[in-house]
């Protein structure tokens, strides 16, 4: 069992001007995969407010998952990854890069993205898109690595294990 959160910024959302659709997707496509969402919450994107959750999740709730979406891209108001790198211990390229290039098989904006993955205490944090189905795909390129990931940060796993 895999305790998620799932943190969805938006503006509109928070100001209830537009209703969450990726969070629900990204919920669905965990369910019967050995995730359980324990949090869902969608925030504004103030940098200083997805801070505050990301450590509150990583360090109180103590999650072993946290999968962002929205804020990562150019706009002025997207600040996901500035965030989540505030937040982070240690940075994990590889998720981002996979994402990235496997998403460019799909539509050449995917070379715009900005998300970035990386570890506070015991949580993998992920940055997944904002749009639904951007981050149902990008979920399903890294899925199958991310139980390995979390049982290594368990201690469940020796980091030279393969599975």
């Amino acid at each position: 069992m895999i305790k998620t959160a799932i943190l969805t910024m938006s503006d509109k959302g928070f100001r209830g001007e537009r209703v969450d659709g990726t969070g629900p997707a990204i919920r669905s496509e965990l369910e019967g995969k050995g995730f359980v969402i324990s949090f869902y919450k969608m925030i504004s994107d103030e940098k200083e407010e997805i801070e505050k959750e990301l450590i509150y999740l990583c360090d109180k709730l103590k999650v072993d998952l946290i999968l962002t979406n929205g804020g990562t891209g150019f706009s002025h108001r997207d600040v996901t990854p500035e965030a989540t790198q505030n937040v982070i211990e240690k940075y994990v390229p590889g998720i981002g890069e996979v994402m990235r290039m496997k998403s460019l098989q799909i539509t050449p904006n995917s070379m715009l993205s900005r998300s970035i993955a990386g570890i506070r205490k015991k949580t993998l944090i992920i940055n997944l898109p904002g749009s639904p189905k951007g981050a149902v795909e990008n979920l399903q390129f890294i899925i199958s690595a991310i139980p390995h990931g979390i049982a290594i940060l368990r201690g469940e796993a020796s980091e030279c294990a393969k599975s």
